[in-house]
């Protein structure tokens, strides 16, 4: 066979290696040659239209004519359509390649069976996240426009995530959560904490507690801020409406910071006193205290930050009569960027003593995974297949052609 080859081919003439597809490309050529020789007439007048020639038509071949590729363009302005008529031998089809990517998003929702539930999604890899919020609202059954989603690490509230952004990112600096606002309260006092024991007489408001009930807790624990941070000379006066407040919890060891329990979403008076502020943020977390304390009193047990902040300035001062009223919350609801409704990230900051003995060695939420986690993490973990024909769909795919008007 080499023999015959090289009489007909010098290129492949002596006893050097050769490449198999450009043997196979010349035998291709030779074969239809001979077969076009030995074959009538070949028509010279190819007609215009040839099937569809939006879509890259293929035109049959009259004997041994070789096969004949159609290129269409048309003019988006006109549209006049220009076919040119292209013979092939071979062709070099795309493989479609994945445009998804798996994405687990953990929902905090205001249902009492499916409180935390992380689900999977199959999220575009050139999407929006308007795009994400549309999926999550769909999977947890709610309004898009109540979605919150922001990255949650286990310091603490990294950022929220607006609708313009890019999905490249999203969730790849810390876990993604998607937050449900509480539906709205007509009252205008936010609740007060209930002892978690019955029968022991109240206790004066900033003192530790005593009786039968176990150890009470009230203005302990928590480090007294530096006077830069009281804010009462430059409080913000417009006391009304409501706000939503995002909020994690975390025990502080010096500059170390280690998010415990779930997240939390609260909606609340902007007119509230810290200690009314403190009991509704106790308030959430009853269920997690231990069940010999018993809290009552109005001291600071912790300190709250806004998240995203640094310096003095960045803490709520207890001392403030109205401590949500502050600027830099007004500066934080116009930063939190459009997409779901406005809100104001917060970190209570407990030291480790009173975290220890008031919550024990809890650490972060204990969530569910759905189905979905482990069938789009298995999906995207194989490698993607396709047939034949999804690569000719793909070849012959209309495109877009950008250009230079005339």
């Amino acid at each position: 066979l080499q023999n015959i080859v090289s009489k007909h081919s010098s290129q492949f003439r002596g006893n050097a290696q050769h490449d198999a597809l450009e043997f196979l490309l010349w035998l291709l050529n030779r074969i239809h040659e001979d077969l076009g020789t030995a074959s009538p007439p070949q028509q010279t007048h190819v007609p215009e239209e040839v099937g569809d020639a939006r879509r890259g038509g293929r035109t049959p071949w009259p004997g041994g004519q070789c096969p004949t590729q159609v290129s269409s363009l048309t003019c988006p302005h006109c549209l006049k359509q220009s076919n040119t008529f292209d013979p092939f031998l071979c062709i070099s089809l795309p493989i479609p390649l994945r445009q998804t990517r798996a994405l687990n998003v953990t929902l905090v929702l205001q249902c009492e069976r499916r409180r935390f539930v992380r689900v999977g999604l199959a999220v575009p890899l050139l999407g929006t996240v308007a795009e994400l919020r549309e999926m999550v609202a769909r999977e947890g059954h709610i309004p898009p426009e109540q979605v919150i989603l922001a990255e949650v690490s286990s310091r603490g509230f990294l950022r929220s995530l607006g609708d313009a952004e890019e999905l490249g990112a999203a969730g790849e600096g810390a876990p993604l959560y998607a937050f449900q606002p509480p539906p709205a309260r007509h009252t205008g006092t936010a609740p007060r904490l209930s002892p978690l024991a019955g029968g022991c007489p109240p206790a004066q408001p900033g003192l530790v507690g005593s009786g039968s009930c176990g150890a009470g807790i009230g203005g302990m624990g928590a480090r007294p801020l530096p006077a830069t941070t009281r804010s009462s000379d430059c409080l913000h006066r417009g006391a009304g409406g409501r706000i939503l407040l995002l909020l994690c919890n975390a025990a502080s060891d010096g500059p170390c910071l280690a998010r415990f329990g779930p997240p939390l979403v609260l909606r609340e008076e902007r007119g509230i006193s810290w200690e009314q502020l403190q009991q509704s943020i106790l308030g959430q977390l009853q269920v997690l205290l231990r069940g010999e304390v018993r809290v009552q009193g109005a001291g600071a047990l912790f300190r709250i930050r806004l998240a995203g902040g640094t310096g003095p300035c960045a803490y709520l001062s207890p001392q403030d009569p109205r401590p949500l009223c502050h600027p830099a919350v007004d500066r934080a609801l116009q930063l939190s960027g459009a997409g779901g409704p406005p809100h104001v990230k917060l970190t209570a900051e407990w030291d480790i003593s009173t975290k220890e003995r008031l919550f024990g060695n809890i650490q972060e939420e204990v969530v569910e995974d759905a189905e979905s986690v482990r069938l789009q993490q298995q999906a995207h973990q194989q490698p993607p297949s396709c047939t034949l024909d999804e690569c000719f769909q793909l070849y012959t795919k209309e495109e877009q052609v950008l250009g230079t008007p005339r």
